[in-house]
């Protein structure tokens, strides 16, 4: 209860401030209805059309800044690397060695192998979108709606019926009878999940050789009696010069690119 003087001077000083700023606030716009930060300037009130198009301007660049940081998601969500990263991460594992390749070149070779599948794809949305909205035939909405549709037909060409089912029984919304239909909140997950299975899948026939091999070293030591060597330190080379003599790499990139063919 003593306190509650001082608490109260407090809460009134905070107030008087707040509407002493409230007031100066408001007298400054209605002297000069334009403030600035560093790299901002926002207007109010009415102004010409050339200050409208210079907000236009500013929002083009917040939008193109925050399409830029969806990108990895984008990437990662709606185009074949899922599927090519997750195959080449099983191959390390199957080979037996954790941190080589390391996985710099894991993602570098598996963002050039996305962009080598889906060539045909973004030619189309070049042609479709890009070029005519550079050139003013088409406006930025449409051009976007345009881009969109060859990547829609690709995760959709990807996509297994049972996985876009799911979806779509657990978002609880009607079947879709017709590619149009379909929504994009269920098509995403859904692709996404046909392309962990397919990744999956291939990583399964990857792994089987290299299995056998660990198996055969395994029983080998143990037939002779050499039950303190570890099986891993033999088992390795082994599977490495193997897969340099089938040159698996190429076997594996030519399998991957397969698939989406």
């Amino acid at each position: 209860m003593k306190n509650s003087p001082v608490r109260w001077r407090h809460l009134l000083a905070l107030a008087m401030v707040l509407i002493g700023g409230a007031f100066f606030s408001s007298a400054v716009f209605a002297a000069d209805p334009t403030f600035s930060f560093p790299g901002v300037q926002v207007h109010l009130g009415s102004g010409s059309a050339a200050e409208h198009t210079e907000i236009s301007s500013g929002i083009k660049v917040l939008l193109g800044l925050t399409l830029l940081s969806l990108a990895p998601a984008i990437l990662m969500s709606m185009t074949s690397f899922i599927r090519i990263v997750v195959v080449l991460s099983m191959l390390r594992h199957a080979l037996g060695m954790q941190d080589t390749p390391p996985n710099t070149v894991i993602i570098s070779l598996s963002l050039f192998l996305t962009l080598f599948t889906m060539s045909a794809t973004l030619q189309e949305v070049n042609t479709k979108a890009f070029q005519p909205y550079s050139t003013g035939k088409l406006t930025a909405d449409k051009a976007a709606l345009e881009g969109f549709k060859p990547i829609r037909e690709f995760m959709v060409r990807q996509t297994r019926e049972q996985d876009l089912a799911l979806m779509v029984e657990l978002s609880k919304a009607d079947r879709p009878t017709t590619m149009d239909d379909i929504n994009m909140l269920q098509l995403i997950p859904a692709f996404m999940l046909s392309e962990l299975r397919s990744a999956f899948q291939i990583g399964f026939v990857i792994f089987l050789p290299f299995l056998l091999i660990d198996l055969i070293v395994s029983s080998t030591l143990m037939s002779l009696g050499m039950m303190m060597v570890p099986p891993a330190s033999i088992s390795l080379p082994l599977k490495i010069i193997m897969f340099v003599l089938i040159d698996g790499w190429s076997l594996v990139v030519r399998a991957l690119v397969g698939t989406f063919t």
